[in-house]
């Protein structure tokens, strides 16, 4: 059976997470050990003790999330062999690294980077996103035109069928959760994010992360590796720079991505990192396809039983 690998991006951060991983498999507290020394961040207190808004923080999130997803890695070990990888957004890294494409120092640098970037983008300019229930993309993309006013708003998430998220300034987001069901939407929800994710308001962070791409050592995927930007595999090490760089203005195609994996045969995947909200976008896609969540000590022990 074709297996595919995904990891998790931001939002699926919680306060305890990875610390049965550092207690139960030393390769797992090694990957902690680089992570802080690379990020100059507390990241094993803020991971196992948080505080909550700490930890939500897109700045902190970021290397968190890719620590612990890399943690589970480490304890995976070579147990098993995906066919695809695949990550949503942040979770892109992850799966880039799982491939060899860069090494956990260049990852933990980029990740970073990254989350530190959009920050300061998000808190330069107000901005946030929502979440539309219940519309096609043709329908959520009218809602974003008609919503934008003199702001920006645009399909920022293709998460699943019926679950869009748009992304923009302030006022815009709150027109769209105004104005949704006029548009045939079953409901809209304004999202906990720091700002305008995936949208041209993120540009000055792909500025600023362009610079450290150039500045990393990046290599041709070995396996396949699903992009964000087009639901296709990439390429080369130029494919690598110029996809992560489009990925913070562009929307997400999670929904389309998983459908191409689907397509070619993938019948088991299995969810790396903390969470299990891949998995619940995943019932929403295709009920038929098997997902694992390998999300804690316990779940990597019953795999190597199981196995």
């Amino acid at each position: 059976m074709k297996t595919a690998f995904l990891f998790p991006g931001q939002g699926a951060q919680h306060v305890g997470m990875g610390r049965d991983l550092c207690e139960a498999f030393p390769a797992a507290a090694e990957v902690f050990d680089q992570a802080e020394a690379v990020t100059h961040l507390p990241l094993r207190t803020l991971c196992f003790q948080g505080p909550e808004s700490e930890l939500a923080r897109t700045d902190i999130s970021q290397p968190a999330i890719f620590a612990v997803s890399a943690a589970m890695l480490a304890g995976l070990g070579e147990r098993l062999r995906p066919g695809y990888l695949a990550g949503l957004s942040l979770g892109e890294y992850t799966a880039l690294y799982a491939a060899g494409a860069m090494d956990l120092a260049t990852t933990l640098r980029l990740v970073a980077r990254r989350g530190a970037a959009m920050q300061a983008a998000a808190t330069a300019k107000p901005s946030g996103m929502v979440s539309v229930l219940g519309l096609d993309e043709e329908r959520a993309a009218e809602l974003a035109q008609k919503a934008a006013g003199d702001g920006v708003l645009v399909c920022a998430n293709f998460n699943a069928p019926g679950q869009i998220v748009l992304s923009g300034t302030l006022d815009a987001c709150r027109r769209a959760e105004q104005t949704a069901k006029d548009f045939g939407a079953t409901g809209a929800v304004p999202l906990k994010v720091a700002g305008a994710f995936h949208s041209p308001l993120m540009q000055p962070a792909a500025d600023q992360l362009a610079a450290a791409l150039d500045q990393a050592t990046l290599a041709a995927p070995n396996l396949p590796v699903v992009a964000n930007v087009d639901a296709a595999c990439y390429g080369g090490a130029d494919t690598v720079r110029g996809k992560l760089l489009a990925q913070l203005i562009s929307p997400v195609r999670w929904r389309q991505s998983m459908e191409w994996l689907l397509a070619q045969g993938v019948r088991r995947f299995y969810e790396i990192g903390p969470g299990r909200v891949l998995a619940g976008l995943m019932r929403r896609i295709d009920r038929r396809a098997e997902v694992a969540c390998i999300n804690s000590a316990e779940a990597l022990e019953k795999l190597s039983t199981s196995a």
